[in-house]
């Protein structure tokens, strides 16, 4: 039997994974973190991706927007700004935002943009693209 340790990923608004799990992939801010059991103590902030995780019945995903992760020995938490299942994904709303984010940046009034919200929006639309075509790629399509 393999060594795990407990996954809670949850959000604002719901919890979106508490189990026991093998090991955990997450989108660090300064790159992917890798956590295996006994990881040593750490907390990072997340950038929007891809949050992987392997159970006993395989490999699983979620999207999360930001947040941030915290490594305990035997307890991970994700406390994401906002994430979904991968089943959830929607590519053409994920490409309206982008879209909509794109065209807020070129506005004319930019006195009264908050361009850093509207960078997150942009690099979450991204992410999600990006993390709908590789499940896409894995399930052949």
């Amino acid at each position: 039997m393999a060594m795990t340790f407990h996954l809670d990923v949850v959000t604002a608004e719901q919890q979106l994974f508490s189990g026991m799990v093998e090991e955990v992939i997450a989108p660090g801010a300064m790159g992917d973190l890798g956590i295996m059991p006994r990881h040593s103590q750490l907390i990072s902030k997340l950038r929007a991706g891809e949050l992987q995780y392997k159970t006993s019945d395989g490999m699983a995903s979620l999207f999360v927007s930001g947040g941030v992760l915290e490594v305990q020995p035997h307890v991970v938490t994700v406390l994401a700004d906002t994430g979904m299942r991968a089943e959830d994904l929607d590519e053409a709303a994920a490409r309206e935002a982008m879209k909509q984010a794109t065209d807020a940046l070129q506005g004319k009034d930019p006195e009264d943009l908050d361009y850093e919200a509207i960078q997150t929006e942009l690099e979450s639309a991204k992410a999600q693209i990006e993390m709908l075509h590789r499940i896409g790629k894995l399930r052949g399509h």
